[in-house]
């Protein structure tokens, strides 16, 4: 694939990602917890607390460090599993009238599953950067790069890309004790039921 029609595919897709996975959740949230539609609120949670994990991501690809690849990577599979998999929401959300908030969640969970699929397709080459001690050296890994490098330059210009880093270090460290807790122990016990017992 060419270089320039490469960088362009990676700048839509993470376009795209804040798109499907940070504006239109966030609004999404804000109208379901408005309206007091429960189940929704509470499937917004789930979802914001797995794509934790793009967040951490963006961290650990400023300091061009190769497990943001992998982290990257499993975020779009784990998103669309954590809007599907719970019983009693999707329940919950069934039962609603049909309404204008019931009908644009349906649609953004369609939507945000289509592109997490084909996002996780899209990224398999990107995984080799993973396994490359010096990503940023080779443009097919730093075009992925890039836009972190960029959120860096808007949020975070006065900070080390090191210290930011090992910011997005510690916030995988936790999301994988979190998620190894849930499928070793609260999963077995709960199963697919989102609300604590």
């Amino acid at each position: 694939m060419p270089d320039q029609l490469l960088q362009a595919l990676v700048w839509t897709d993470y376009r795209l990602a804040v798109l499907f996975t940070v504006l239109i959740p966030l609004i999404l949230i804000v109208w379901a917890f408005v309206k007091k539609a429960d189940a929704i609120v509470r499937l917004l949670i789930i979802y914001w607390r797995v794509s934790s994990l793009l967040a951490i991501t963006v961290y650990i690809m400023i300091a061009s460090w190769p497990i943001g690849f992998i982290s990257g990577w499993f975020a779009r599979i784990l998103i669309p599993i954590s809007l599907w998999f719970w019983v009693d929401v999707n329940e919950d959300i069934e039962d609603q009238p049909t309404n204008p908030l019931k009908l644009t969640l349906t649609a953004w969970r369609w939507a945000i599953t289509i592109y997490c699929g084909i996002g996780v397709l899209w990224s398999i080459p990107s995984l080799g950067c993973a396994f490359t001690p010096e990503a940023a050296e080779t443009f097919a890994c730093r075009v992925w790069l890039e836009p972190a490098w960029l959120f860096k330059q808007y949020f975070h210009p006065e900070s080390s890309p090191q210290f930011l880093g090992l910011i997005g270090i510690v916030g995988l460290l936790s999301y994988v004790l979190y998620l190894s807790y849930f499928v070793l122990i609260r999963l077995g016990k709960q199963g697919r039921i989102a609300m604590e017992q």
